[in-house]
C-alpha cells in the first residue's frame, strides 16, 4: 500500500497517545507503521535528498500539527502526550484531524497563516504529485527536484551541441571533479583527435597513479549499443587495461547494458554513464553549473532552550 500521507497519520497518532502517557517520537514511528501495516521497504524509503526517512518525516509533521493545535503537548524534545484539550477532541470522535479541521482552533489558525502553504496540486519532475497533504519538507524537496530536472535537461541540450573533442574534455573534467587523480593537470589527459585506438581519455584512479582508467566519450543522441561497447572493451584489451568508463550524452541500449554485465563476470569492469546521470554528476560536482542562491534550512535547537 502507499505510505499514508501525514494527514492520515494524525488521528491514529492521537489514539495511540490517548492513554495519557509520555510517548517517544521514535516509538510512534514503529507503532504507527504497524498500525498501517507498512513493509520494511516502505519504512526505509527516503526523501529525494536522501537525508531523512519519508515515513519518519510524515509522523514528525503529523505530531507537530497536533501540537500547534494544542491537542498534543511536548514536555521535552522528541516526546509527546495528549493534552486535556486533546482528550476532549478525541471524545467527539472526529472523522479526521486534517488541517481543515484544525483551522477551527485559533492557535493553529494563527500559526498556519504564518506559513506559506500552497493549496494547488502540481506535477513535479514529470510523474510525482505533490499536494497540501504532503509535508512542508516534501513540498520543498519536490520543488527542488523539479528545478534540478529542468537544469539537467538544459545541460544536456548544451552538451549535445558541443564539439566532440570539447565533450571529451568535459568528461575528463567531470571525473577529476569527482576526485579521481587529484588536480586536472596531474591526473588526466585527453588523447589526440586521431590515433587514439578507441580510447578518448586517460585518467589516474588515484593521486599516485597506481592504476589507470580509460575513457570513451560519445556525444550522441542515439542509443549506444553492444557494438560500441565491444569495440571499447577491445581497445581496453589492447592497452592491457581492466577498467573503463563509457559516457554518452544519450542513453544505452539494453543490449549494451547486458553485455557489460556479462563481461563483469569475467573480471572486466566497465561503468556506463548515460546523459541523465552525467548531468546529475555535473550538478553534484559543480561542472558547468554555478550556484545562484543558497538556502539554509534550519530548525529550533531545543537544547538551547532547555534548562539544566
Amino acid at each position: 500500500m502507499p505510505i499514508p500521507d501525514y494527514e492520515q497519520v494524525k488521528l491514529p497518532a492521537l489514539k495511540i497517545v490517548s492513554d495519557g502517557q509520555l510517548h517517544r517520537l521514535r516509538d510512534l514511528y514503529n507503532k504507527l507503521s504497524e498500525n498501517f501495516g507498512l513493509t520494511p521497504e516502505e519504512r526505509a524509503e527516503l526523501l529525494p535528498s536522501g537525508t531523512q526517512l519519508r515515513w519518519n518525516n510524515r509522523v514528525n509533521w503529523a505530531c507537530y500539527d497536533l501540537y500547534k493545535a494544542g491537542i498534543l503537548e511536548r514536555p521535552k524534545r522528541g516526546h509527546y502526550k495528549i493534552s486535556d484539550f486533546g482528550q476532549k477532541i478525541l471524545a467527539k470522535n472526529p472523522a479526521n484531524l486534517d488541517r481543515t479541521y484544525l483551522r477551527q482552533f485559533p492557535h493553529f489558525l494563527e500559526w498556519d497563516k504564518g506559513s506559506s502553504k500552497s493549496a494547488e496540486t502540481k506535477t513535479v519532475a514529470g510523474d510525482s504529485e505533490v499536494s497540501p497533504s504532503h509535508t512542508a519538507t516534501e513540498r520543498l524537496e519536490a520543488a527542488f527536484e523539479e528545478m534540478q530536472s529542468a537544469l539537467k535537461q538544459d545541460l544536456l541540450e548544451l552538451v549535445r551541441k558541443m564539439d566532440p573533442y570539447d565533450f571529451e574534455q568535459l568528461v575528463v573534467d567531470l571525473l577529476v571533479a569527482m576526485g579521481y587523480g587529484g588536480s586536472r593537470a596531474e591526473a588526466a589527459q585527453v588523447t589526440q583527435r586521431s590515433g587514439d585506438e578507441g580510447i578518448d581519455g586517460v585518467i589516474k584512479e588515484d593521486r599516485l597513479g597506481l592504476e589507470t582508467i580509460y575513457l570513451q566519450a560519445k556525444r550522441w543522441q542515439n542509443p549506444v549499443g553492444r557494438k560500441e561497447l565491444q569495440a571499447f572493451v577491445g581497445a581496453l584489451h589492447g592497452q592491457g587495461a581492466s577498467k573503463g568508463v563509457f559516457i554518452t550524452s544519450g542513453e544505452f541500449a539494453s543490449t549494451a547494458s547486458e553485455y557489460v554485465e556479462k563481461i563483469s563476470q569475467k573480471g572486466q569492469k566497465v561503468v556506463l554513464i548515460d546523459g541523465i546521470r552525467m548531468a546529475s554528476l555535473m550538478i553534484e560536482h559543480g561542472v558547468g553549473v554555478s550556484s545562484i542562491k543558497t538556502y539554509a534550512l534550519k530548525r529550533v535547537d531545543s537544547d538551547y532552550f532547555e534548562s539544566e
